[in-house]
């Protein structure tokens, strides 16, 4: 069975984590939410950044990335710009787990480069610092389920008022 887990390390901005939650549930990902957070579960940009998704959502919180760790095993991917390996070269297994850091810092640097292999980023300009957290596990999500062949996902849209 197909699992793909995103793990917010430290998020900041509700907003992102609301957009996250949603990419989630309309794609079947957990999401793995490592403290300390910058806001509260139930701030309201948060909810109303997610809609009324939350309810097609497995959402775990942890204290922290210890925590985080001893609870998963992986494979881990690290999503950093810092990392040399292009997301898009990375075959992903089963189960896997798409790290991310938060949006002020990213990752830290050490888990990096212990993880070098399995660090992956997504290519932008030299003058560009990043790219907004959602969108990068947006790219990541869909990089994955694209390689699995997007299972258990509708592919085909039907227009209401046309038959094609």
């Amino acid at each position: 069975m197909n699992e793909i887990n995103i793990v917010m390390v430290e998020p900041q901005i509700p907003q992102n984590t609301g957009n996250i939650a949603r990419t989630c549930a309309a794609t079947g990902a957990k999401l793995h939410l490592v403290g300390p957070l910058g806001f509260k579960i139930d701030d309201k940009k948060l909810k109303r950044a997610g809609l009324d998704y939350w309810h097609l959502l497995e959402v775990y919180i942890y204290e922290n990335l210890n925590e985080f760790f001893y609870k998963n095993k992986g494979p881990f991917f690290y999503f950093s710009t810092k990392a040399k390996n292009k997301y898009s070269d990375v075959t992903y297994p089963n189960r896997c787990y798409l790290v991310f850091g938060k949006e002020t810092a990213g990752l830290d640097e050490k888990l990096i480069c212990d993880n070098m292999d399995n660090s992956v980023r997504i290519p932008m300009k030299n003058m560009a610092r990043s790219l907004n957290l959602s969108n990068s596990v947006a790219i990541g999500v869909y990089e994955v389920l694209r390689q699995w062949k997007f299972p258990n996902l509708l592919c085909k849209g039907k227009l209401a008022n046309y038959s094609t």
